[in-house]
């Protein structure tokens, strides 16, 4: 079967979503990763990450393997090599790689193909919806002094993150933060007073919908901050993003998936309601 899927996603989808039609060719086909990694000078740990969409395919590789796998018919052939070049293709926020890990680059590609976004913060305001003084000022750690170029360049990335809002399919956000979030003074209290504003108008969005865990709750369903990226393709699975110190984690296995997403439906529940969360913010606001 042709891949059909992802046509509109952005690179890093389409590269899921073709080493998952390449898995599914060789399962079909009862053939091992290590006789496809032969097939293409390779081991069965490069058809591996070729098939999680790890790394990036050559035409090549791929026209090899659909020999392997019975792809004769000339057609389909062409619509996984087209994919393979749409694959390829740079992402926009490739101009900052210098700046962004590897690790963080895989995020922003999944960010920009996925179809609904929840995610969970303790500390911050979720990157999408933090204005360019917050995000400066969490940029330079409240260091005027530490403002360079690199901090011009990491806001622009964050701020053009934000610009999938005006997109015709724009994911649906739905995020909760902790009441923290709103008392930490990030910049001073006229970036925050203007950062809860932003907070305000988003809630006017119909692809967002903001909570906040109140400290009355004195518990959480989640012990840090995560996001879960869900996606319309179905070859794609869903997958929960946990940052640390040393870089990232990407979760994918269902057992796991299904474990933030019952931790994702207890915040859901323990929040103040939209409506309640626009009110506090809004008496927040005032205590400005």
């Amino acid at each position: 079967m042709a891949p059909d899927s992802a046509t509109g996603s952005g690179p890093t989808a389409r590269r899921l979503v073709l080493g998952s039609q390449l898995r599914r060719l060789r399962e079909s086909k009862q053939i091992s990763r290590e006789d496809a990694g032969y097939a293409i000078r390779g081991s069965g740990s490069k058809i591996s990450r070729l098939e999680l969409g790890r790394v990036g395919f050559k035409e090549r590789d791929v026209a090899d393997l659909l020999s392997l796998y019975g792809v004769a018919d000339q057609s389909e052939r062409e619509s996984f090599l087209d994919l393979v070049r749409r694959s390829n293709e740079p992402g926009w926020w490739n101009r900052y790689n210098d700046l962004i890990a590897p690790w963080f680059q895989d995020f922003v590609g999944l960010e920009e193909s996925a179809s609904r976004i929840q995610t969970y913060e303790l500390q911050f305001v979720p990157g999408l919806l933090q204005t360019e003084r917050y995000a400066r000022a969490v940029a330079t750690q409240g260091r005027p002094e530490a403002e360079d170029e690199e901090v011009d360049r990491r806001v622009r990335l964050r701020m053009q993150r934000q610009r999938m809002f005006a997109q015709p399919k724009s994911p649906r956000v739905w995020a909760v933060i902790d009441e923290a979030v709103l008392h930490r003074p990030i910049g001073g209290k006229s970036v925050m007073r203007e950062q809860i504003e932003s907070l305000l108008d988003s809630t006017k969005l119909p692809t967002v919908t903001l909570q906040v865990l109140p400290f009355s709750l004195g518990r959480s369903a989640a012990e840090g901050a995560y996001t879960i990226l869900r996606f319309a393709e179905p070859e794609i699975p869903d997958i929960v993003y946990l940052e640390h110190l040393c870089g990232a984690l990407y979760l994918d296995k269902p057992e796991e998936v299904e474990t933030y997403s019952k931790a994702s439906h207890r915040l859901a529940v323990d929040a103040l309601t939209p409506e309640g969360s626009r009110k506090l913010m809004q008496d927040r606001l005032r205590e400005f």
